[in-house]
């Protein structure tokens, strides 16, 4: 006796919709395909100042905060937030970075390892808040395979200019 399957639900049916479009939007492309610039890391120590104006003279949005030690990623200053805690006078620019620092929170976390090769939809859900419910995010860490480089950052407008340029 054949069965017939059951009629996808309407959750299914919007999934593979929003995967169609995306698969349509980026046909194939990984992170790489966007060229992202190299990170730049500052150490914790480093002056506020010398943050900023490396930011500037690269048009930076996001540097990621390294390890003295170890080179080991602890977190990240976004530029637009520092920006508003100097202007408030929470930190002065010659503070150290690590008291502006956002900090990345490790334990008992499951974090999502974007590489080069991690396909642009899945970028596109990140930032989304769609992956380990992790809320929306403004930018992404670029890593090798391991976690153990960070080879860029990728961001938003990163993502959106790739598909404005990028002929229907």
């Amino acid at each position: 006796m054949a069965s017939i399957p059951p009629e996808p639900s309407s959750e299914d049916s919007n999934a593979a919709l929003s995967q169609s479009l995306w698969a349509d939007k980026y046909r194939g492309a990984t992170i790489e395909d966007l060229d992202p610039p190299p990170a730049l890391s500052v150490k914790p120590s480093d002056p506020i100042s010398h943050a900023l104006m490396s930011a500037f003279e690269r048009d930076y949005t996001h540097l990621t905060v390294v390890s003295q030690e170890n080179r080991a990623l602890l977190g990240y200053l976004s530029i637009p937030r520092l920006k508003e805690l100097l202007k408030e006078g929470k930190v002065k620019e010659n503070d150290p970075v690590e008291q502006a620092m956002l900090k990345f929170r490790r334990k008992g976390k499951v974090y999502k390892v974007i590489t080069m090769d991690t396909p642009l939809e899945e970028l596109e859900a990140f930032f989304n808040g769609g992956v380990n419910g992790s809320g929306a995010q403004d930018f992404a860490v670029v890593t090798d395979g391991n976690r153990r480089f960070v080879l860029g950052v990728a961001t938003k407008s990163d993502l959106a200019t790739f598909v404005q340029r990028r002929p229907a």
